[in-house]
């Protein structure tokens, strides 16, 4: 994700990325009791599932951050956010 710095990022929007993400270590740490305590299957599948979506709404939301200041920024410099609009592409297609 060129041109965005986590730096950059308003202080309230990376204490909440950081708290998703102290969750999403504590679901993982809990997947791995489920595993060391026999857990059925279907409840492992249902964690991981819940992790995976809380890791993806991590990266949304840090693309939506990236849009806004890299589509600012093309535009500021005289763009016409096009650029901005492909790069963002290409990172929303990587996140999928």
């Amino acid at each position: 994700m060129a041109g965005l710095s986590s730096r950059e990022l308003a202080p309230e929007v990376l204490e909440d990325l950081q708290r998703r993400l102290r969750r999403i270590e504590g679901q993982a740490r809990g997947i791995q009791r489920m595993l060391q305590k026999g857990a059925d299957p279907g409840s492992i599948l249902v964690q991981l599932a819940a992790m995976k979506a809380a890791i993806a709404r991590v990266g949304l939301k840090l693309l939506g951050c990236q849009l806004g200041q890299t589509m600012a920024a093309e535009i500021r410099a005289g763009g016409t956010g096009d650029k901005a609009a492909d790069d963002i592409l290409s990172s929303f297609m990587r996140l999928g």
